[in-house]
């Protein structure tokens, strides 16, 4: 059987996450979650800031658990897998870390071997070539050599971003791959993220709130806002979605369901008080 149709006798969803609550002692962070990705997808999760959108990569890595409801990769119940099997999962995942998390005390070309060597039991000459084939990939074969302080931000998100297809990975989970980005990094790394995932075959998950950037190049967007899904579809359906909140947070309002004032009570009661009385 080739390849290609063993893959297409693969389930279409790759990740499905089903009524998924999840909270720290009284704090619930997520209520109640539905969430798909299909194979082949760049799927972003947008959100403000602290709604919840890390702690829902966190689920599918197995990193947590939730309080309730199923989280599935690949066909496998993700909380029930046992240390040996999540681990086994886990190797089909690759992971780029808010700011590239690069190990500092090791070289480009070490960081990148680091998971072959770890994972693998491949020569050494083959470790080089593949090595050099993803640093090639996302321009940077030439910076090998250098070590992590000698590389600008955006540089060192590119060696994370090779380092995360390393062991080409069926689903590629990316929190916050834009931030701090310069416009010219910022624009290099949104496109190698979409055009790695198509030429890799792979399916890849950004979390981001990073709006603009990330409906240019994904397939599907989910918004999250206090612990829930209040929207998702697909990019042309979000830029035209009526609902109050989605186009305040797509174009940035300052002020809208998010109020820009914090509650508080009367302005002249609090400047002259016993006003009224």
């Amino acid at each position: 059987m080739s390849a290609d149709s063993s893959q297409s006798l693969l389930p279409d969803l790759l990740v499905e996450i089903r009524s998924v609550s999840f909270g720290y002692e009284n704090n619930l962070v997520l209520r109640n979650i539905d969430l798909t990705v299909r194979r082949g997808q760049v799927v972003a999760i947008l959100g403000p800031s602290g709604c919840g959108k890390t702690t829902l990569l966190r689920l599918i890595g197995g990193q947590l658990k939730p309080s309730r409801g199923e989280v599935m990769v690949d066909g496998l119940a993700v909380p029930q897998l046992d240390r040996d099997d999540l681990f086994q999962l886990r190797r089909k995942m690759g992971m780029l870390f808010q700011f590239g998390a690069l190990f500092t005390d090791l070289s480009v070309f070490e960081n990148v071997a680091f998971q072959m060597r770890e994972h693998t039991d491949l020569p050494e000459e083959m470790i080089t070539d593949l090595v050099l084939m993803k640093l090639h990939a996302v321009g940077l074969r030439g910076a090998h050599e250098l070590m992590p302080a000698e590389l600008s931000g955006g540089m060192a998100r590119r060696v994370a971003l090779a380092r995360a297809i390393a062991l080409d990975p069926m689903l590629i989970l990316y929190d916050e791959p834009f931030a701090g980005l310069d416009p010219i990094s910022l624009g290099v790394v949104s496109k190698l993220i979409r055009t790695l995932n198509d030429a890799l075959g792979t399916t890849s998950v950004i979390v981001t709130h990073d709006v603009a950037t990330s409906l240019d190049i994904v397939d599907y967007v989910y918004l999250i806002s206090d612990g829930r899904v209040v929207a998702h579809g697909r990019v042309e359906e979000i830029r035209a979605s009526s609902d109050p909140f989605v186009q305040q947070f797509i174009k940035g309002e300052a002020d809208g369901p998010v109020a820009f004032h914090y509650p508080t009570g009367d302005y002249a009661s609090m400047i002259f008080p016993g006003h009224g009385d």
